[in-house]
């Protein structure tokens, strides 16, 4: 084994009940295209959404990434610092898993991936999934933020005129993926408007 080659970039990946489980999908997919790591958790709520949203249970969404866990297995190599990662994606963010995250309470594996990208100061981008927000829901994002979550609900880009839902979940997807810094992310660039007669 050549102790020089490239090791892929590591992303985590972790799915809640919230709505938006298309994100996550896209994610995972685009991910193997671009010859990531991906390493995948998902709660029971995460479950639950996946089979409603796209017809997935556990073992096929499991099967979309490199490496999947329970979210029980606290014992797993991505609830350590040590396990070096590009970034974490929550895709999506239920306001549950927001609040667990804003205030450092790690009680199973997915928020105690969360804390442990945040302590070793990567990037954490939460696609938060709510509307309209109370009082609780934006202290939490700001809370989130100040200790370096990136707070990135997945609202639509018009300006690149998409066709379809699909177009509108993979552009999302794109810059999320850019955010992570991972490289060969290609969201659409806003060119600036162009004076038409």
């Amino acid at each position: 084994m050549n102790p020089h080659a490239a090791t892929p970039q590591r992303l985590v990946v972790g799915i809640t009940g919230a709505t938006g489980a298309a994100y996550a999908l896209r994610l995972l997919r685009r991910g193997r295209e671009l010859g990531l790591e991906t390493h995948l958790i998902v709660t029971p709520a995460g479950v639950l959404n996946a089979h409603h949203e796209l017809g997935l249970d556990r073992k096929a969404l499991e099967a979309e990434a490199s490496h999947a866990y329970s979210p029980a297995d606290v014992g797993a190599c991505v609830a350590s610092g040590s396990f070096a990662t590009a970034a974490m994606v929550v895709a999506p963010c239920s306001m549950k898993t927001l609040a667990s995250v804003a205030h450092g309470f790690g009680d199973n594996l997915l928020t105690r991936a969360a804390d442990v990208t945040l302590k070793e100061r990567r990037r954490l981008i939460l696609m938060v999934r709510e509307t309209p927000f109370n009082l609780a829901h934006l202290r939490n994002m700001t809370a989130a933020t100040e200790m370096g979550s990136i707070i990135f609900p997945p609202l639509p880009a018009f300006y690149h005129q998409p066709q379809s839902i699909e177009d509108l979940v993979n552009e999302s997807a794109e810059r999320v993926l850019e955010l992570a810094g991972v490289a060969g992310a290609e969201p659409k660039a806003w060119a600036g408007l162009q004076a038409r007669p």
